[in-house]
């Protein structure tokens, strides 16, 4: 069974080892082997199947029987990688207590007050080139919640949207309502997209680091009314911006078009 080399570096970014991936591989081909079967079929030497069985069962990636010989049995992929994530959250919530536990303490010592670089951005052509630079190097996600994605916007927007989706980043877009069909059926090819009525404001978030949030309209210098925006390469600051993000995408709907 031929596996892409994009899924294989997903499932070593997920924690297994290059035997694990072909063993588990093989399971999905067989349905369900003995270890000695099992080393035969992934080619991984049987010296070391046993060990790579138990760390397979233990991520959750596998199940085995008792009968004799025993037999193992592939779990489904979704299963597995809810199971990897769930141990994955376990770790990192007890290092997070563990080190936010020993080290704030030396941080307050310290004196030293966070201060967390945020911008006022004025004008069209200031915040269209901070919202590209937060684009350009996304890695991760990109969050797009715009009050109307003008033609212009989209065309500009469409090649760096499409680069970052071949390198498997995930791209989500929330629309006005009012904003072009065919503009939003563009942008639905190479990102997930629903519409919103009444959204006040907008913005781009990248890898829940980056954030760009319009604001309107306001006078400048010459009295003139340009557009003004601020952003901020703070985490905390981020997150707030992504989980309001996904509150008003839950509200949301499916494009008019995916719905006929």
């Amino acid at each position: 069974m031929d596996l892409s080399d994009k899924s294989r570096k997903a499932m070593e970014d997920l924690g297994l080892t290059s035997y694990e991936i072909k063993v588990y591989m093989a399971l999905l081909e067989s349905g369900s082997m003995n270890a000695s079967e099992m080393s035969k079929k992934s080619s991984v030497p049987y010296s070391k199947i046993y060990d790579v069985l138990n760390s397979l069962e233990e991520k959750g990636w596998i199940e085995s029987n008792s009968s004799r010989p025993q037999k193992f049995f592939p779990k489904s992929p979704h299963t597995a990688i809810e199971t990897t994530k769930m141990l994955i959250e376990g770790r990192l919530k007890a290092s997070e207590t563990l080190v936010i536990a020993e080290l704030t303490p030396l941080y307050e010592k310290t004196g030293i007050k966070e201060r967390p670089e945020i911008w006022v951005v004025r004008g069209l052509y200031n915040i269209a080139t901070k919202v590209m630079e937060i684009i350009e190097t996304c890695q991760k996600e990109l969050l797009i919640a715009l009050p109307q994605i003008s033609d212009n916007i989209a065309r500009t927007m469409q090649p760096s949207l499409r680069v970052l989706s071949e390198k498997g980043v995930k791209i989500t877009v929330l629309a006005s309502g009012k904003t072009n069909s065919d503009t939003v059926r563009a942008i639905s090819r190479i990102a997930d997209v629903r519409v919103k009525d009444s959204m006040f404001g907008g913005g781009v978030i990248g890898d829940t680091s980056q954030v760009i949030i319009l604001l309107g309209e306001a006078k400048s210098g010459q009295g003139n009314l340009e557009p003004i925006a601020i952003w901020a390469d703070h985490i905390g600051l981020a997150k707030f911006a992504k989980d309001y993000f996904q509150y008003l995408w839950h509200d949301a709907t499916l494009p008019n078009s995916f719905q006929e």
